[in-house]
């Protein structure tokens, strides 16, 4: 665990990633202006963007607008910092003049935190839900004035015990090119939000897929065209639909694959996932099966047989699902979402 209180004068590293935090603290506090940093790879191969050092600045800068921060409260940082979103924890450490405790990124962030007060946390979905497993971590989440979590989609069954945490709890919408999040969406308490609302001086509009565009300072002025299906209510308010490559075409039925997921996320309980999520295989009569692949152990037949009876009123005949595949560990990226190609391909 490394903390930073003043950054100039950086902590010694005691490990190679430790060593990583203090490289980028350094070229950053020299004024380096650009920066390359590779996308999360959930959607296909990692690629390289070059970003700004005044993007990134913008970007810092409207997060500590939103929520609050001033100088001198202390960040938690668990996210890998070879990405955007641990990346910008830093930048903000050092733009907004915030006290940052670092860990390198796991599964259960606060395995080594007691009696610690954090003002601003960011989490992927399944960090969050293994502290929430622990009534001392809620206490420590309790403290803050804000907690985001991206990554990931935020499920029902997460969202749900979220509502433990008194803290603002908030799922952020965002990507590499837009430099971290751009619209957030608040989860729990009475101030919760079903739809995502866009930060100031933030820009959207849609192409004729229904697709998202951003315009803002974060993007350097630049409009970024996404993949993500939305739909907009007003200049600073949309509901995410899911993406477009998230839809499959099975014998001439486009299916979205979020929508199918929504709709099973009641009944899926019965075959006991860790996680689940819903994807197209190549079919010779089809063209694309839909599949569920479920993160856990094999149930009986008699269960699988309940599923599906269960689901038939939900689904019409052509959402419904073809196979189940149970695979005991889904693979994930290096910022902890679900690489569901190579899961299936490890798991078949």
């Amino acid at each position: 665990m490394m903390q930073i209180i003043n950054f100039l004068r950086l902590p010694l590293p005691h490990s190679a990633y430790e060593q990583k935090v203090v490289v980028f603290c350094q070229n950053w506090l020299s004024g380096q202006t650009d920066f390359t940093i590779n996308t999360s790879g959930s959607t296909g191969e990692p690629k390289p963007i070059n970003l700004t050092r005044t993007q990134m600045v913008a970007s810092a800068k409207l997060t500590g607008k939103t929520f609050s921060l001033k100088s001198g409260d202390n960040a938690f940082v668990c996210l890998n910092i070879d990405y955007i979103a641990g990346m910008m924890m830093l930048v903000r450490g050092m733009e907004l003049d915030l006290k940052l405790t670092i860990i390198e990124p796991s599964g259960n962030p606060f395995a080594n935190i007691e009696n610690q007060h954090f003002d601003f946390l960011a989490f992927v979905p399944l960090q969050l839900e293994n502290l929430l497993e622990n009534e001392k971590n809620i206490e420590i989440l309790n403290q803050a004035k804000a907690i985001i979590v991206g990554g990931a989609a935020v499920n029902k069954v997460l969202e749900n015990q979220i509502e433990k945490i008194r803290a603002p709890v908030f799922s952020t919408y965002g990507m590499t090119e837009t430099v971290s999040h751009i619209a957030i969406k608040r989860l729990n308490g009475a101030q919760k939000t079903e739809n995502f609302l866009v930060l100031s001086d933030v820009k959207i509009g849609i192409d004729e897929r229904n697709c998202m565009n951003i315009m803002a300072e974060v993007s350097n002025n630049e409009m970024i065209q996404t993949n993500d299906i939305v739909e907009i209510f007003n200049d600073s308010e949309f509901k995410l639909i899911g993406r477009f490559d998230n839809i499959i075409n099975s014998g001439g039925i486009k299916i979205q694959l979020e929508k199918i997921e929504k709709l099973i996320e009641n009944e899926v309980k019965i075959l006991n996932p860790k996680r689940f999520f819903t994807y197209g295989l190549p079919d010779d009569k089809l063209g694309q099966k839909l599949i569920l692949a479920i993160e856990g152990e094999e149930v009986s037949d008699e269960i699988k047989t309940s599923f599906f009876k269960n689901i038939q009123a939900n689904l019409i005949k052509y959402e419904m699902i073809k196979e189940i595949y149970f695979v005991n560990n889904f693979v994930e990226t290096a910022t902890g979402k679900v690489d569901k190609k190579k899961t299936l391909e490890h798991g078949s």
